[in-house]
């Protein structure tokens, strides 16, 4: 994935209510010592699967090496560009990066390093897929560095995973994970996917019981979006396969935090879940709303770049295709294809949308970092709409800041709707000009 490890489920109106605001800018407090969360993609897979629709490629004579040269390049320009002195994480991600060698991690991890501090128990996550995260293959990313593994299992059923176009068996995803928990015990994440067309809610919990019994201590669960220009998006639209249910994907949804809460996990995100205080720090670190680079093809970032004395948030996006990113790369140091710099109410609205993802939500002092002197009290307190919510049990809003309740996580989507439009009407009493 290229970039933030979120999935949205109502990604076109949210996209609608972020790019509808016109607001003043802020100048963002930085914090000592400037630290940020590093994304690195890679690209390539070996095939497409069904259901995706990232950024993924399928190499044809891949030169490694020119890719790891362009990678440790523009994660050094980048990091230099935001005079950014602390890397809190590191998150490769895709694609595939457990096709990349070892060699590759190192040394893009020896870069980070060289130009600003890694402290020696950040978390460093690499994805993979079982077909290409063998016993050895583990044993090398761990010397290069990783300490936190995430394994896209998706599914335990035969099945399910050819509808998926999955490339691995779910014993070869039971053996990798396996190998996985020997390796970095209790720093396993698996991925599974529901709300596929055809699965019951009795196929998706026996699939989940199946590998609670033999999972880590982290659990994220997706439900499948059909994305155009996926084959199951075509399939679907064709009539060759029916499309999910609502009603049934809802119930999947929860029957699964019903379960995962009785297996001792905490649902410390829409999607995640984790036991024994094995949370992702670096997730965490989008939803907090922090800073964090992108580097790679596709990349994603949010950060201040201190040059020309600008100290206002970007928003970039890398070139997205491999070949002209590298060129791009080459030339200038960096592939960055598209920056914006976000206004005060377009990073109060991220922090807000992603804030109540998580369980403990928003905390009044989080909240007054980004927006000095409007408080949550003074956006929130006083909406009868916000009231309604709180008398329904979905939304809480007490001495320790806003969050959603156990019943208000599973329809967050639209309690934004509601949440987004009263800070557009407190920024703009805010903002308008006194008559």
């Amino acid at each position: 994935m290229a970039g933030p490890a979120w999935r949205w489920r109502s990604r076109t109106q949210l996209a609608a209510a972020l790019r509808s605001v016109r607001a003043l800018q802020l100048q963002v407090p930085r914090a000592e010592p400037l630290q940020a969360a590093l994304y690195v993609h890679w690209p390539y897979c070996r095939k497409r699967c069904s259901y995706c629709n990232f950024n993924k490629y399928i190499p044809r004579g891949l030169d490694e090496a020119a890719m790891r040269s362009c990678l440790t390049q523009e994660a050094q320009t980048l990091i230099q560009l935001s005079q950014v002195r602390r890397i809190s994480s590191v998150f490769f991600g895709g694609g595939t990066p457990s096709l990349a060698s070892p060699h590759t991690i190192a040394a893009v991890l020896e870069t980070v390093s060289r130009c600003a501090h890694l402290a020696a128990d950040a978390e460093i996550t690499l994805e993979a897929n079982p077909t290409s995260a063998g016993a050895s293959r583990l044993a090398g990313f761990q010397a290069a560095g990783v300490n936190r593994l995430s394994i896209g299992v998706q599914s335990l059923d035969a099945a399910e995973l050819r509808l998926l176009g999955r490339d691995h068996t779910a014993e070869e995803a039971l053996g990798t994970l396996e190998e996985a928990k020997k390796l970095f015990p209790g720093r396993t994440s698996v991925d599974l996917i529901f709300g596929l067309p055809d699965q019951s809610v009795a196929s998706w919990a026996r699939g989940l019981e199946e590998l609670l019994q033999q999972c880590d201590d982290h659990v994220s669960l997706y439900q499948l979006t059909l994305e155009r220009g996926t084959s199951l998006f075509q399939q679907v639209q064709q009539g060759s396969l029916p499309a999910p249910k609502q009603e049934v994907v809802a119930e999947m949804y929860e029957s699964a935090r019903e379960v995962l809460r009785d297996a001792g996990f905490r649902q410390y995100e829409v999607s995640n879940f984790a036991r024994n205080g094995a949370l992702s720090t670096h997730n965490l670190s989008y939803w907090q709303g922090s800073q964090y680079i992108g580097i790679g093809p596709g990349a994603h970032g949010r950060f201040v770049p201190q040059a020309h004395g600008q100290s206002l948030r970007e928003a970039r996006i890398q070139t997205l295709e491999p070949d002209n990113w590298m060129k791009e790369v080459v030339a200038f140091g960096h592939g960055t294809r598209k920056r914006t710099v976000l206004s005060q109410l377009e990073l109060l609205e991220e922090v807000l949308v992603l804030g109540l993802r998580m369980d403990v939500g928003l905390t009044h002092q989080h909240w007054l970092q980004f927006a000095p002197g409007m408080s949550l009290w003074d956006v929130f307190g006083t909406s009868e709409e916000v009231k309604e919510l709180e008398a329904q049990g979905l939304l809480v809003l007490d001495t320790r800041g806003l969050r959603c309740s156990w019943k208000g996580l599973v329809v967050l989507d639209s309690l934004l709707l509601t949440l987004l439009n009263r800070l557009q009407q407190s920024w703009a009493d805010r903002t308008a000009p006194e008559t």
